[in-house]
């Protein structure tokens, strides 16, 4: 038999009953509007109603899940990064956290980020041993993460090939300054000798001159010299 008492409590419990039921139930419909449009591949508008069922309930890992998937398809892979790391990190069944774990890999793939993405396929391989998706993503990961690793290598050694030949091109470009410093020098040292040689022509030829007029100065005096010896008379 139910007293008064216990009427009124009930009563209460039940008014905080109805408007919880009320809020997930509003969560519900915003996760079921949202995934009408992602099935009509309106993606902007299936997120919209996912971020606002999120509003509601932060921690609605199917909100979070889808919000991930129209983000992705969306091509904001980088966002959907982060819907799927949170969700990697909740409790859930091993078959949702490889499903969280594959989605993920699929995001990094797509942002470009290999070696996160190989991460994430083996950790959904280690939950799911044997997903053919998940091994066929990470098959073809590993296989891209290594043709670009031979790609940089390749680039690698191209760039140390031209740093040789630039290096080779200086040095032969010093050599080629010091050798035509070296003709130049050479050139210098020898109009410098021929120089040299011209100013002791000069000089030489000069001093021939210089000789000659104090030779012919001596000649001219000796003829004075004669012309003053009186002539001798005829007896």
């Amino acid at each position: 038999m139910i007293t008064a008492i216990d009427m009124k409590a009930l009563l209460i419990h039940i008014s905080f009953l109805v408007p919880t039921m009320i809020f997930a139930q509003n969560v519900k419909n915003e996760i079921r509007q949202g995934n009408a449009e992602y099935n009509k591949e309106k993606y902007p508008d299936a997120e919209k109603h996912y971020r606002k069922a999120l509003e509601k309930d932060p921690a609605s890992v199917k909100a979070n899940y889808n919000l991930g998937n129209s983000l992705y398809k969306q091509e904001q892979y980088e966002p959907a990064v982060t819907r799927f790391e949170t969700l990697t990190t909740t409790s859930a069944t091993k078959a949702d956290k490889a499903k969280y774990y594959y989605n993920l890999g699929n995001s990094y793939f797509k942002a470009g980020k290999l070696k996160e993405s190989i991460e994430a396929y083996k950790e959904s391989l280690r939950l799911i041993p044997g997903d053919p998706d998940a091994k066929h993503n990470l098959y073809l990961a590993q296989l891209m993460m290594n043709q670009q690793q031979q790609q940089k290598q390749k680039q690698q050694d191209q760039k140390e090939q031209q740093q040789d030949q630039n290096k080779d091109q200086k040095e032969q470009q010093q050599d080629q300054q010091k050798d035509d410093q070296q003709q130049k020098k050479q050139q210098q040292q020898q109009t410098q000798s021929q120089q040299i040689s011209k100013q002791d022509a000069e000089r030489l030829l000069e001093a021939i001159e210089e000789d000659e007029k104090e030779t012919l100065k001596k000649v001219q005096e000796q003829k004075l010299q004669v012309r003053k010896i009186p002539v001798e008379k005829e007896w």
